[in-house]
């Protein structure tokens, strides 16, 4: 008799575990189309400046690698996305500024020439009212950032020219130390900020550009978070204590950011995510691709080309494990409980690095909004982390530029 009674409670039970499944999916795909939803950092300019590529058109991420485009943004109900003008380091000198400042530039326009091509479907956005002004027109918002001062080089007045290209944020640093401050994967060598530095931040301050930490060394990250007198970001960062990575911020430096009323955009690099397990082929392999190359900063466009298809073939022949959207949700917990929801964003890295099994591109980010929604987050809360935290930030460093 137990053993029939079990065998009819089975079944009801597989039942209402699978209608509420049913209406935690809904629940989450009606806060996510409701959300302003930004991601505060995408490499994608990069593939604009390449010869075939249209952002107007769906790309299948089993043949190419680019992980964003309009088709795939609509899919996954991106409102807005902020396009990293990114320039790698290159020589800091005379002859190396210049190429820098050339270069990022050339991206600058290439991304209007993008804006031109399709003016009824994405518009620039250059304020903070502006993702719910032109998603409320049906647009995608496509607001510009600088990853790495590095184009500034020692000229103050270009901060002001890349501000009035329609810059809104600019990462200080990125992988080596440039003339703004230390990088937190190169060696010690300012010990923080340098004297041109603290001119560039409070340039930014005054202009209304966000200051981005990302990829900034702890000292510096001290340094800049004690000069601004507007809240600052880290575009694209984890925490530390989930994933001890240099490029993460420690509890300490959340609570920081806390203080300093900024927010901290969940990155979703694996490698930043959950520390990679050891692939010693697949590192060596790197290796090789690199000597082979050199350094991609410094090559022609032709021969960048070349190493990137080599790099990318590194992933068919090695694949790595990625880590996964419930990872990623792992991180924002742990971020909320140090500093709280009102500093959490996200900043995917798509194109520069990110992507996770189940969030692999842009057409996937209602999976992060479903883990939100299954790990007990209200709607309030997820509009926060999805772009309210972000705009927020961004209309208070618009205020104090104003002062």
């Amino acid at each position: 008799m137990k053993k029939i009674l079990i065998l009819l409670i089975v079944p009801l039970f597989l039942n209402a575990c699978g209608d509420n499944e049913e209406k935690i999916a809904e629940k989450a795909k009606k806060i996510h189309e409701k959300a302003y939803t930004v991601d505060s950092h995408v490499d994608t300019p990069m593939w604009l400046t390449r010869a075939g590529f249209d952002y107007g058109e769906r790309h299948d991420r089993s043949k190419h690698r680019s992980k964003l485009d309009l088709p795939r943004m609509k899919e996954g109900g991106l409102d807005g996305v902020f396009f990293a003008v990114f320039i790698g380091q290159g020589s800091r000198d005379s002859v190396g500024n210049q190429k820098a400042k050339e270069e990022a530039f050339q991206i600058i326009d290439s991304i209007g020439s993008m804006l031109k091509k399709y003016p009824e479907e994405m518009e620039l956005a250059v304020n903070s009212k502006d993702l719910k002004r032109i998603a409320d027109d049906g647009k995608k918002a496509i607001f510009l950032g600088m990853e790495n001062g590095y184009p500034i080089g020692n000229d103050l007045s270009l901060v002001e020219k890349y501000y009035e290209s329609g810059i809104r944020y600019i990462t200080l640093v990125h992988s080596w130390n440039n003339d703004i401050c230390d990088s937190a994967n190169d060696s010690l060598e300012h010990n923080g900020i340098t004297e041109f530095g603290k001119e560039v931040v409070a340039k930014m301050n005054e202009l209304g550009i966000m200051i981005d930490v990302s990829h900034a060394s702890d000292k510096s990250f001290e340094d800049i978070i004690g000069l601004s007198r507007a809240p600052i970001i880290a575009s694209h960062s984890c925490s530390r204590a989930i994933c001890d990575n240099p490029r993460n911020l420690s509890d300490d430096m959340l609570l920081k950011l806390k203080e300093n009323g900024g927010v901290i955009q969940m990155c979703i690099l694996s490698a930043y995510v959950k520390t990679p397990e050891a692939n010693p082929e697949r590192d060596s392999a790197k290796a090789a691709v690199r000597a082979k190359h050199g350094n991609y900063y410094e090559l022609d466009d032709d021969a960048k080309h070349a190493f990137l298809t080599d790099w990318f073939q590194l992933d068919v022949d090695f694949p790595a494990k990625l880590a996964t959207v419930s990872d990623v949700v792992d991180h924002i917990d742990h971020m909320v409980s140090v500093c709280g929801v009102d500093h959490v964003g996200i900043g995917t890295d798509f194109d520069g690095g990110g992507g996770v099994a189940d969030c692999y591109d842009v057409s996937e980010m209602g999976n992060i909004t479903l883990e939100l929604v299954k790990r007990g987050y209200s709607e309030k809360d997820i509009v926060k982390i999805w772009g309210g935290n972000l705009m927020r930030v961004f209309g208070e460093v618009e205020e104090v530029a104003k002062v």
